[in-house]
């Protein structure tokens, strides 16, 4: 998701990276004023790709603080050069870059295929933010787990296992979704789980390959292997063990509640598809392309889930949305069925669809994001896919997962 900018602020990107913070600065000022550049258009959700791709993320630029004008620029191949930094900026880099959050909050489209997205937010003092691996017989797969400074008095504590969609990062999805932060505010830990370019070219999940749709094989086992062995490693309460994704990312949690619903309590899935929706290549196409690709659920009692879909998104088709509230309650009786409308302030309508059992129990709750594409609803411009216009999809989902402790199941 970002905007094409304008010549001017194209030409505020070449002086930044020629060092010339001031006149770049001004520029920028300038712009804000009202003179100079016109409204950036409205963001493009189709991603064309490659076939096993879902989604696409031009390769990102990053732009470095330069050095004051009156010295040479950084030559290419210093080893920092085009990066950003992850702690505390201050001086005309900094300000630079706060008025181009405000210039185009979904980040620099710079016109070469590439863009300038903020950084991240610092970690805070205490917390960790690490990379481990687990390997089994289906191969190996490295992961990030955020444990926040808030400690929760030493008390077990919730996981929530988080699937990048393709071509994502774990410190990329992290800064989009922005689940660290509300992990340090709730006391959660969150793992992020990588898909290499050696098992997909464009680091999807292969939610489509029969293999991978399977309790004990291929990547579930090694999705749910790293959720247990975080859960050897951490005081993690078992009955509260989620599993979210977007786009691949929500496909393959879909399967891993439908496959594992006795170690995840709750499944959230963002821009996915339901479980056993493609059986190869084609067939994932198909359904992307127009939806309709439900398959049975997998028997045993459903797990709670939340999905959200934008109405307009034009790489995975919003049917598919319905698709998995089809999959999730099919064979439930009883259901009540609520639904409410509203908007963010400033941003997207949507509407809540609820539905609950006789007690009030929510199996399954559906948001549809109103003019919203392919992306992270409420999502950071610092990561790839956001669309901060909300609503807050992040916040939303933990909410319904700590509502849902896991119930007993009959496998083992």
């Amino acid at each position: 998701m970002t905007n094409r900018i304008p010549s001017d602020m194209a030409e505020a990107m070449r002086l930044t990276t020629a060092g010339k913070l001031t006149e770049a600065t001004a520029l920028i000022q300038r712009l804000l004023g009202g003179g100079g550049a016109a409204a950036a258009p409205a963001p493009t959700t189709s991603h064309p790709g490659a076939p096993t791709i879902i989604d696409v993320e031009p390769v990102t630029v990053e732009v470095a603080d330069a050095p004051p004008s009156r010295d040479p620029p950084q030559p290419a191949a210093a080893p920092h050069a085009g990066r950003f930094h992850s702690g505390p900026r201050s001086g005309l880099g900094e300000t630079l870059r706060d008025l181009a959050r405000r210039v185009l909050p979904d980040g620099l489209d710079l016109g070469i295929g590439g863009v300038a997205r903020p950084a991240a937010d610092p970690l805070p003092d205490g917390a960790s933010f690490t990379t481990a691996s687990y390997g089994n017989a289906a191969g190996a797969r490295s992961y990030k787990l955020y444990v926040p400074a808030n400690r929760g008095g030493g008390e077990p504590r919730p996981l929530v296992v988080m699937l990048h969609g393709c071509t994502q990062s774990p410190d990329d999805f992290a800064a989009g979704t922005r689940m660290n932060a509300l992990a340090e505010e709730l006391g959660l830990l969150i793992a992020y789980p990588e898909q290499p370019s050696s098992a997909n070219a464009n680091r999807c999940w292969n939610w489509f390959n029969p293999d991978d749709q399977r309790r004990d094989h291929g990547e579930p086992s090694l999705i749910a292997g790293i959720t247990r062995q975080i859960m050897q490693e951490h005081a993690v309460d078992p009955t509260r063990v989620y599993v979210a994704g977007l786009s691949a990312g929500g496909a393959a949690a879909v399967v891993m509640g439908g496959t594992y619903p006795d170690l995840y309590a709750g499944v959230g899935v963002h821009s996915g598809l339901p479980h056993g929706a493609a059986r190869d290549i084609p067939s994932a196409f198909a359904a992307m392309r127009q939806g309709g690709g439900r398959a049975g659920r997998p028997s045993g009692e459903p797990v709670p889930t939340i999905v959200f879909h934008g109405d307009r998104d034009s790489t995975v088709h919003p049917g598919n949305g319905d698709d998995v509230v089809a999959q999730t309650t099919a064979g439930a009786t009883g259901l009540r069925t609520t639904v409410e409308r509203g908007a963010v302030s400033g941003g997207h309508g949507y509407s809540r669809t609820r539905h609950a059992d006789a007690s009030g129990h929510a199996i399954c709750e559906q948001w549809t994001i109103h003019g919203a594409g392919h992306a992270w609803a409420g999502g950071s411009p610092a990561g790839s896919y956001t669309d901060p216009r909300g609503p807050d999809a992040s916040r939303e989902m933990l909410r319904f997962f700590l509502a849902n402790p896991r119930r007993q199941h009959s496998r083992t």
